[in-house]
């Protein structure tokens, strides 16, 4: 297990090498990127901050409660900061363990609590050339409204 934040770009196949082991029937990958259109807006990239003693406290307290709920130690999470443009990762989250459906629980769990609860914050550039914060927790409400999600 192990947690980051960082002001470099994220490689999601060192992390996925990190959490690999031969005890492990499965292994996943999620890489949050950023995209082009938010509500309708298009975006141009995003500023990442935090308040970082807060957020690396909380991230590795999320961490520690998906491993303890879906058993495994194999679980690695880094979160960008700064300014990060179209496409670039801005968090990645690896996981393995002996059963898919752990592994992807877990991972499911990472990234919505990371969203409820870890203080970093973004801010939205858009083709227009203005700026607005944006409230990661509503971004998780509706990503999971989308998919259906209770």
């Amino acid at each position: 297990m192990r947690t980051a934040i960082v002001d470099r770009v994220l490689d999601p196949t060192a992390l996925l090498a990190e959490v690999a082991s031969p005890d492990s029937g499965a292994s996943t990958l999620f890489v949050g990127t950023v995209r082009r259109l938010h509500e309708g807006r298009e975006v141009t990239g995003i500023d990442y901050s935090a308040y970082r003693p807060m957020a690396e406290r909380e991230l590795a307290d999320v961490v520690a409660e998906a491993c303890e709920r879906y058993g495994t130690a194999h679980l690695v999470v880094e979160h960008r900061l700064g300014t990060l443009g179209l496409g670039e990762a801005s968090i990645v989250i690896a996981v393995s363990h002996a059963r898919r459906a752990s592994a992807m629980g877990a991972q499911k769990f990472v990234i919505e609590q990371v969203k409820a609860r870890v203080p970093i914050w973004k801010r939205e550039h858009y083709a227009d050339g203005s700026r607005e914060w944006v409230d990661p927790t509503r971004a998780a409400v509706s990503d999971a409204d989308a998919a259906g999600i209770p």
